[in-house]
């Protein structure tokens, strides 16, 4: 493996930062780090790049520990949100930096630099100055810079965070191109949950300085393992249930949600935790556990439809995609039913209100 960390724990005062974390990184993964702001995940990475010291636990890269190691003697490439490049050198010399440090030839430098520039599509640009380039023509300049050194890792840090919508969405597709064509392991924080979907290996979701769930973008999307990660990847609606005699019943209302699997169920408070994209709209009752409705608003989101409805004074959101709309004429203030085409039950052990108090916390906005 290119990467181990191992039991790292890391206090700052009385702040717990980083509490007992351990994962693995293969080689030639593109792994991304990903939670909430002030979740541990930026102290993680400093830790293995060395630019932090663990209280405890260990560090390796390439079978070697590198706990105790200078960043310097890691060769390990880190890119920083804000760029962190020298104003008063060109996007070649910035990129050549490193190797002049390391005493390379001048035909070296010259032949890495120009292959490097290719790599990251920055032709013509290679006498430019940093405030004479666009965000996303800095931060590849940055990438390139900690590529030439050849390092052993790549690290990136909120490398798009700085950046406008439109110009982080298509550097982290670039991202994604450029990692299957240089091969080179690297981790890089988040908290964009679409950003780290669309363009990495594997997910490590973090909180609260854990690790909640490690696996691909599918495996922590479709089988969450914890209330947080159902919440924090992607939209979801929670709703409060009750379950007694093997019947899942919606708190407060007479309303009976199917049970589509066979298993048997323990009786208690629970969380549903249910995907908007999992919600069928049907305009009259078709299964005896339809749940009745009322669509409340409409809004348009230019591949699909966002749907605002209403049970029993709880608020759902349906995502539909516009044929399925069109087809069926929804409007708003339209009696409906719905059913679940899936959904993921959690017990709520310390009751519903905690539940939702602990979503709050992570930052889930209900």
């Amino acid at each position: 493996m290119a990467i181990l960390v191992k039991d790292i724990f890391k206090k700052f005062g009385d702040f717990v930062a980083v509490d007992h974390v351990s994962f693995e990184v293969q080689e030639g993964e593109l792994v991304a780090l990903l939670g909430p702001s002030g979740c541990g995940k930026s102290t993680i990475l400093r830790i293995i790049a060395g630019l932090e010291t663990p209280d405890s636990g260990e560090i390796y890269l390439t079978g070697k520990q590198v706990t105790t190691l200078s960043p310097q003697k890691r060769k390990v490439g880190f890119v920083f949100q804000h760029y962190a490049l020298f104003k008063h050198m060109t996007a070649e010399k910035n990129i050549a930096f490193g190797m002049e440090i390391q005493k390379k030839s001048k035909a070296e430098i010259q032949e890495k630099v120009h292959a490097l520039i290719d790599l990251v599509k920055l032709q013509g640009y290679e006498k430019h100055y940093p405030d004479q380039l666009s965000g996303g023509q800095r931060q590849r300049v940055a990438l390139a810079r900690a590529l030439a050194t050849e390092p052993k890792v790549l690290l990136l840090d909120e490398p798009f965070g700085a950046l406008d919508a439109k110009v982080r969405d298509n550097l982290a597709q670039w991202l994604r191109d450029f990692h299957q064509k240089s091969k080179v392991t690297a981790i890089f924080v988040t908290h964009d949950q679409n950003e780290a979907i669309e363009i990495s290996d594997k997910i490590i979701v973090i909180r609260q300085g854990k690790v909640e769930q490690v696996g691909s973008a599918r495996e922590v999307y479709e089988y969450p393992r914890s209330k947080f990660v159902a919440s924090f990847i992607g939209q979801v609606n929670v709703m409060d249930a009750v379950i007694s005699q093997n019947r899942i019943q919606i708190k407060d209302t007479d309303h009976v949600v199917e049970n589509t699997s066979n298993d048997s169920l323990d009786e208690g408070d629970v969380v549903l935790l249910v995907r908007p994209e999992e919600i069928m709209l049907t305009p009259e009752k078709q299964q005896p556990n339809d749940l009745p409705i009322l669509i409340r608003q409409i809004h348009y989101r230019g591949s699909h439809y966002e749907i605002d409805c209403e049970l029993n004074g709880l608020n759902i959101k349906v995502i539909e995609n516009k044929v399925d709309l069109n087809k069926e004429q929804w409007r708003e203030n339209q009696q409906a039913h719905m059913h679940f085409k899936s959904f993921r039950i959690f017990d709520a052990e310390e009751g519903h209100e905690r539940v939702h108090e602990k979503l709050k916390e992570a930052g889930y906005i209900e």
